[in-house]
Parts: C-alpha cells; structure tokens; sequence
C-alpha cells in the first residue's frame, strides 16, 4: 500500500480544512486522517485526492467530498463495536473511516462494477466489512437489523421505511433527503414506532438508484 510521507501530510491539511468547517468529533479526524483516500480514486484524480471535494469514480458514481463524509459520520455518533449500515458503498471510503472507527460495518452497493472493485479492493488495503452486499439500498438488510446507526450515502427522493424499521431503540438513521439538492437529515428511533427529526441544510449527492426489479 502505497501511502507516503507527503500522503499523510496532505491528509494533515484536509484535517484542518474540515475543523475549519466545523467538524469537531475527534474519532472522526482521527478516523479521516488515517484512511488513505488517494487509493480510492481513478489515477487521474490522485494529485487532488485531498482536496475537499468529491471525485468521480465510475459508473456516474462519485467519492464523496470529504467534508460531508466527516459531517454524516459525525452525526451517526458510532462507538466501537457498533452494527452500522451503509446504503451506497460506492469507492468503499466511507466504509473504511467506520471500520477506522471500530464499527462492524454492513453496506449495500447497487452498481455491479463497483460492488465487483470495492469486494476485493478493502481487503487489500485491510479494511474489512462484515458484509458487502450486491443490493437494492431502499430495503437495507432485514437478515442483519437491526443496526446500531444506518447512513446513506446518496440522495434520497424520500426516506425508505425498511431504513427505518431496521434501526435499533435509539438507533440513528443519516440520510440526503430530496430530488436534485438534498436536506441532510438525522432520525433517532426513541420508541418503536416514534422518531425524533432533524434536519442540517442543503448537500448534493448522486441519486440512490431505483429499486431492483
């Protein structure tokens, strides 16, 4: 694994760009600042690997900007040895800041070509999730709830209910909610069939795709 002196450097500089910007939680600068997100990218990309913006990936897909990944996983508030799910696994980035974070780590990819890249490519950098699925986000993972925290990490036209019902008592649900500009939004499950929302302003993610037929 390729992660040099002048990687870890510039990962020091995307830390105090996104403190700038508000992210306080110190497991998730910590967390961000170990994973390697240049090994993440297309090789026509890596010289702005850590700039704070999002990438192309493939298959219209992007790697999230790094700010809005630390801001949702902020908002999950994961401890160690959490049950989290994430919809969308896209370039496996965010799933490695949660492995970093010591949660077991459940995601579902819709795109078959980056579902078939991202299976074999965490284990190599020694990122391992509990479970990658090939699957539809809209109904989660019923055989593995309910989960501790779920994050989506694409826009939502609406929220899907699977998602709800497959969080925990106290679980917490981050989700992009709307069509072209989403609201970032957090539900906590405080009952079981109670949920406290609230929402955190205006992000721009790729759409999570359509069901599976």
């Amino acid at each position: 694994m390729n992660d040099s002196f002048k990687h870890k450097g510039l990962r020091k500089k995307l830390i105090q760009t996104i403190k700038s910007k508000g992210i306080n939680n110190k497991n998730v600068l910590s967390a961000i600042s170990k994973v390697p997100r240049h090994l993440f990218m297309d090789s026509g990309f890596i010289d702005h690997a850590y700039q704070d913006k999002p990438f192309p990936i493939g298959a219209n897909q992007t790697i999230s900007q790094p700010f809005t990944v630390a801001f949702q996983t902020e908002l999950l508030e994961v401890n160690k040895g959490d049950k989290v799910l994430e919809v969308g696994t896209g370039s496996g980035y965010q799933a490695a800041v949660l492995c970093e974070l010591g949660a077991n780590v459940f995601s579902i990819e819709r795109q078959g070509e980056l579902y078939k890249k991202v299976v074999n490519f965490l284990p190599s950098i020694n990122y391992y999730p509990k479970k990658i699925i090939y699957g539809d986000g809209y109904k989660g993972l019923e055989e593995e709830a309910p989960f501790d925290s779920i994050i989506v990490t694409a826009g939502a036209p609406f929220v899907p209910k699977a998602l709800l019902n497959q969080l925990k008592i106290g679980g917490r649900l981050v989700i992009p909610v709307g069509e072209n500009i989403q609201v970032m939004t957090l539900y906590i499950r405080v009952s079981e069939k109670k949920f406290n929302m609230k929402e955190y302003g205006e992000f721009q993610f790729v759409p999570l795709l359509k069901e599976k037929e």
